[in-house]
Parts: structure tokens; C-alpha cells; sequence
């Protein structure tokens, strides 16, 4: 379901440009940095998911998405304000209108990071072709096929042995070779992160480097850890870096279709679901993708207001939270009821 909804997303966001910013939607510079760390923190996620209890993994799992969640309100309101604010200065009342082919787009880092932009009238549209990087997505597209044919080499070796670990370490140097690349180019100023404002002048330190590919790593490892889509964290984690919400959403949902693809040829190469149901999945969660982008879109447009998207982030999280921490709680109270283990568990078992 992830996968589909993450292909239908990406094949619409294709067609868009950046809010305010002769750029595409997808910030491909970002998803190089962190993209890859986002796959290496999956990796340790999903082993620290088989040796955490399922308690531990309920009361993280709770404490993420409620904290997440919060944030993300938080930010929302925040950039709710400001666009009021920006609407007002710029004289042009919520209820005003431009003309069809004209776009009226304001932009400012605010003081809580969040990246405003208020786009009116329509967005334009262009071909798939003018959006796409080949070279920063071939470099992804090998780096997937690396990932793959490791992680499908660990599911044929014996878990625990010395050759399963080395295949596991392999992961390391081969993010770490492609969010390298990409990060000393920002480093020297061959490439910047266009889509938060930033322009040719500016330069990257090396704390702010390892800071995003930390945060990159950090996000994957909850992603894997809880059992959640990376894109799913990734994206408050770029408001919270400035990035605007129409591209944070873009680019989490690029970096999400990698991972998840990966899982899925991964399980269906080891025969571990039906084809037939699983494709019934993937057409319903592109249908509804397809439906929620042109919802929000037309929103956006019809309002002016960003800031939708991050209110929209924050109820998903915090419903995700609710439903989710209920059921994990219900297993806790019956594991606890049949006096059954709830300690730490053995992955080489597993």
C-alpha cells in the first residue's frame, strides 16, 4: 500500500514545479544527502525491531508519533499566522482573487524555520521530463539495486553467522559513498539545497552536513524500528529544516517509493504474500493518492495557504498514534494477562 500510494504520489508531483521557485517539486539535491542515510537507518531499525520486546516497541512507537504529531500542529499554527500576516502586508485579503494563468507567491523563513509560501491561481504544469535529474536519480537507482541484491543475499545466508554481517556492513560504505558524494559537493558549493531559498552563496559547514544526514538516519531508524514509512517521518523533519510543505511532502515521497519498492521485490521474491491481493492494495492506495493530491491541490489554490499540508501531516500522525497505540497496548494488557515473556528478544532466533 505504501509503494502504491508512494508511486501514484510521485507520478503526480512529476508534473508540478517547486511553490515560488523555478524548480521541480522534488528537491533531488536533498533526497541524495538523505536519502541514502534514510535507507541505511532503516536497515538498523528493522534489527533493533526484532530484538526490542513488542512493549518497548508500543511505548516508542506512542511516544514518536504523539510528539511528532504535536510539533507538527505547532508548526502549522505557526504558518498559518504568517501567511495571514504576508496576505495583510501584501493587501491581498484571503477572499481575493488573480487570474487564472497568474500565480501570486510570497516566501520567508519565519522564526520557527517553517518555509511560507502563498501560491494563488494555478500552479503550473510541465512535462515529467523537465522535472527529472537523470544523473541524481541514476545515482539513486544504483544505489537501490545495491541495497536490494544485499538485502536479498541476507535472506539466502544464515542469520548470525559472520557472512550475514558482512553482507549487513555493506550497507554502510555504500550509503555512506552516495550521501558522501553529494554532501561534499554542498560542502564546496557545487550544488546547494535550491528549494529553501538557498542560493549559489551559500555554503554548508560540516556540522550542518552531518546534522541532515543524522536526521536522515534517525528518521529511518524509527521508520524501520516501528514498523512506519520513512517518508512518514521524513517529512516533519524538513519543515523543521526549512524546506517548504509542498516540496517536503514531494521529496519524503520520492525517498518513501525507493524504500518501499526495495521491501516489496524483496517479499516477493521470497514468495511471502499473495500477488493477486497485493495488487488489489496497490490499485486502492494509488486511486486514493491520486485523489488526496488533487484534493489538497485544489485546496491550496483555492485558499492560499500552504499550511495545509503540515495540518493534514498532523492529523494523519496523530490518528496513526491512537490506532496504533491502542492495539499495542491491547497486546500488552493480554501478554500480561497470560503471564507470557515480555522481555528481549533473540534476532538470531527469529
Amino acid at each position: 500500500m505504501i509503494m502504491g500510494a508512494a508511486i501514484a504520489t510521485v507520478y503526480f508531483n512529476l508534473q508540478q514545479r517547486h511553490p515560488t521557485l523555478d524548480l521541480p517539486i522534488i528537491d533531488y539535491d536533498l533526497a541524495l544527502l538523505m536519502g541514502p542515510m534514510l535507507i541505511l537507518g532503516i536497515g538498523i531499525g528493522v534489527e533493533l525491531n526484532l530484538l526490542l520486546a513488542n512493549w518497548m516497541i508500543t511505548i516508542l512507537l506512542i511516544v514518536v508519533l504523539f510528539t511528532t504529531s504535536s510539533k507538527s500542529f505547532l508548526m502549522g499554527i505557526a504558518t498559518w499566522k504568517k501567511e495571514t500576516v504576508q496576505m495583510k502586508a501584501a493587501g491581498k485579503p484571503l477572499e481575493s482573487t488573480v487570474p487564472d494563468d497568474g500565480v501570486v507567491s510570497l516566501h520567508e523563513h519565519s522564526s520557527h524555520g517553517v518555509h511560507v509560501e502563498i501560491t494563488k491561481g494555478k500552479s503550473e504544469k510541465v512535462s515529467m521530463i523537465k522535472n527529472l535529474r537523470p544523473k541524481e536519480l541514476g545515482i539513486l537507482l544504483v544505489l537501490w539495486i545495491a541495497i536490494l541484491a544485499i538485502q536479498i543475499a541476507k535472506r539466502y545466508t544464515t542469520t548470525c553467522t559472520w557472512k550475514y554481517w558482512v553482507l549487513d556492513a555493506l550497507q554502510i560504505p555504500a550509503t555512506f559513498a552516495v550521501a558522501g558524494y553529494e554532501a561534499m559537493n554542498l560542502y564546496t558549493g557545487r550544488r546547494v539545497i535550491a528549494s529553501n531559498g538557498s542560493d549559489a552563496s551559500t555554503h554548508y559547514n560540516v556540522y550542518q552536513l552531518v546534522l541532515y544526514c543524522a536526521c536522515g538516519i534517525f528518521g529511518g531508524l524509527v521508520g524501520g524500528l516501528l514498523g512506519l514509512g520513512g517518508g512518514f517521518i521524513m517529512g516533519p523533519v524538513f519543515l523543521q529544516l526549512g524546506v517548504p510543505p509542498q516540496v517536503s511532502s514531494a521529496t519524503a515521497t520520492f525517498i518513501m517509493l525507493f524504500s518501499s519498492s526495495m521491501s516489496v521485490i524483496e517479499y516477493y521474491l521470497l514468495k511471502r504474500f499473495p500477488i493477486p491481493y497485493a495488487l488489489y492494495l496497490v490499485a486502492v492506495a494509488m486511486f486514493a493518492a491520486l485523489v488526496g493530491q488533487h484534493v489538497v491541490k485544489k485546496a491550496i489554490n483555492m485558499l492560499g495557504r500552504a499550511s495545509i499540508i503540515i495540518f493534514c501531516l498532523a492529523i494523519t500522525v496523530f490518528v496513526s498514534a491512537c490506532l496504533l497505540g491502542s492495539i499495542g497496548l491491547y497486546k500488552m494488557a493480554v501478554k500480561i494477562q497470560h503471564n507470557r515473556y515480555m522481555g528481549f528478544e533473540d534476532m538470531c532466533r527469529v
